[in-house]
């Protein structure tokens, strides 16, 4: 019997059964466009499901206890010391079981690259638009897996009790104790008694394994369904519109392409884990709540809230009995609350202010969007000053300056950095837009010199080729709010009255400050500079549209 007979007898028994033929055909004809960028939403799919593999190998060796013992394993300093068991456990998998070293540091360098992407694919998403409506439901689940993965992170990297790992929740304690009130109650509940205790570890085990990963798997299933169902965006260009797709189709040439994509993911996460040492804990030695070893760094998706905190300066009251340590909780929650809860409101906040209710699946270029990108830039400057600072102990070593040095150029610089990143990126976003629409009133340059019969010297130009003139013409305002389109004396409308009214006016112009396109594209001649060679009237013809003659609401490959 053929292969083709085989796989069509199996394909009618489970269509006869389940019938899903018309919806796997769908499925395989989905159309996915092509830019790298995309490829930051399948390196967190890949490197999650690497976690979820390693993850299970490492739970065959791992023992969750804090019951003390002796080691006698293979590491020969460590022989004789008093440790507890998930240490030598740990210990165990690094040195005793084959392959366990290598599946251990794959394991630790999956979750960081988890996070590095994470936090990159946000950043794309933000920059080029694709929060907007419909996908703002998609955008908190971005923002609540990165959440769900600083915490899993900081619970798998403590499970093997080391000194390292031991500060870290040691600053977890510390973090829920400096909460007003309840904060006592809260670290007692977590560790079941005074720190460390004994049942820290099993606890985080229940939650590193089962819990916070089956919150991360659900809330990527949800996010794959909701992208699939709305379709994925694309970026502008010759033919693509908000009511199209233009890529290829997941069957064969995406699915060859991303399995493909999934083995070189693995295959570099082998080689960093094979050549590049992370999380040596022998060297660190088995947790003392009395000892820390110098130059101690959380992973580096924990290093803003590091930084925060050795650049607050001490400052606590003592109320009604309680003392407020505003050194402790408000930099452990104020300066990650103002990035998360920003990126969060942001999308209904532009929503608002522009009135801007339609549907976006046409990515913007990020120097389309001046103020946004701007915004988008502080953000990270201020996120980067946190995390710089989380190491000024190293970085005042190294570079022979006091600590207290660093602390201060941190403390002025989260403020000052963000703005001058927002003024510098925003000019910069502007003179973009005007060399873009310098492009379509000129021409793109030659580097061809002619003279004119009076003597002048002029360099030729040449129009702007389709694919050029569809990503350059892709730039679209929201129109403006009703009161900046009524006339003098007329009133209002509800929404736009009193200070809150005059208040969404400033925001939108704010927010919408962009270099406008020439009123006719043309064709890129200015001046009379333009090529005179075979062809020009073909030049001369009226540009069209980008998605001009291309059939709307359909898929094109």
């Amino acid at each position: 019997m053929s292969v083709e007979r085989a796989l069509e007898g199996a394909g009618t028994f489970l269509d006869d059964r389940l019938h899903a033929a018309r919806g796997v055909r769908v499925l395989l004809r989905k159309v996915f466009p092509d830019h790298w960028s995309f490829l930051l939403g399948e390196i967190i799919l890949y490197s999650f499901i690497i976690l979820l593999l390693t993850g299970t190998f490492l739970t065959l060796w791992f023992q969750p206890s804090m019951t003390d013992v002796i080691y006698h394993g293979s590491y020969i300093p460590l022989r004789g010391v008093r440790m507890s068991e998930a240490y030598a456990s740990t210990l165990n998998i690094s040195f005793d079981v084959r392959g366990g070293l290598l599946i251990r540091q794959i394991h630790h360098w999956a979750a960081d690259l988890f996070m590095a992407a994470i936090m990159a694919h946000m950043i794309r998403v933000f920059f080029t638009g694709a929060y907007r409506k419909p996908r703002e439901i998609n955008w908190l689940i971005g923002i609540v897996l990165f959440t769900l993965g600083m915490f899993e992170g900081l619970f798998g990297y403590s499970l093997p009790d080391d000194l390292l790992s031991g500060a870290g929740l040691r600053i977890t304690e510390g973090i829920l104790q400096s909460l007003p009130i309840v904060g006592t109650y809260l670290a007692f509940f977590l560790f079941g008694g005074p720190f460390p205790g004994h049942l820290i570890i099993p606890r985080l085990y229940i939650l590193h394994v089962l819990v916070i990963p089956g919150l991360i798997l659900a809330l990527v299933t949800v996010h794959l369904f909701l992208m699939f169902h709305q379709k994925h965006t694309q970026m502008p260009g010759k033919g693509r519109t908000n009511t199209n797709v233009v890529g290829a189709p997941m069957y064969p040439y995406f699915m060859a392409k991303t399995g493909a994509f999934f083995f070189f993911t693995f295959a570099a996460l082998a080689l960093a884990a094979t050549f590049t040492q992370i999380n040596p804990i022998w060297l660190y030695g088995p947790y003392n709540p009395v000892a820390m070893s110098a130059g101690s760094q959380p992973d580096f998706y924990m290093g803003a809230l590091e930084g925060s905190l050795r650049m607050f300066p001490a400052w606590q009251w003592v109320m009604f009995g309680h003392t407020w340590a505003f050194n402790v909780f408000v930099p452990a929650l104020l300066p990650l609350g103002i990035v998360f809860g920003g990126a969060a409101i942001w999308p209904f906040l532009e929503q608002w202010i522009t009135g801007d209710r339609s549907e976006h699946h046409l990515n913007d270029r990020p120097r389309n969007a001046p103020t946004r990108t701007a915004l988008g830039i502080a953000m990270i400057t201020f996120y980067g000053v946190l995390w710089a600072e989380g190491a000024n102990d190293i970085i005042a070593n190294h570079l022979d300056i006091p600590l207290y040095t660093t602390t201060w150029i941190a403390r002025v610089a989260w403020l000052v950095a963000p703005i001058l990143a927002y003024i510098i990126t925003k000019r910069i976003c502007l003179g973009l837009q005007r060399k873009d629409r310098h492009l379509l009133e000129h021409g793109v340059e030659t580097g061809i010199i002619r003279q004119l019969p009076g003597g002048e010297f002029i360099e030729e130009t040449r129009p702007v080729d389709e694919e050029a003139l569809a990503v350059l013409t892709s730039r679209t305002l929201p129109p403006p709010p009703p009161a900046l389109e009524a006339a003098e004396g007329e009133v209002p409308p509800p929404g736009m009255r009193g200070a809150l009214g005059k208040v969404r006016e400033r925001l939108y112009n704010v927010v919408t400050e962009s270099i406008p396109l020439p009123d006719s594209h043309g064709n890129g001649h200015g001046n009379g500079h333009t090529l005179e060679a075979v062809g020009a009237d073909e030049h001369d013809q009226p540009s069209l549209p980008a998605g001009s003659g291309q059939s709307d609401g359909g898929n094109q490959h």
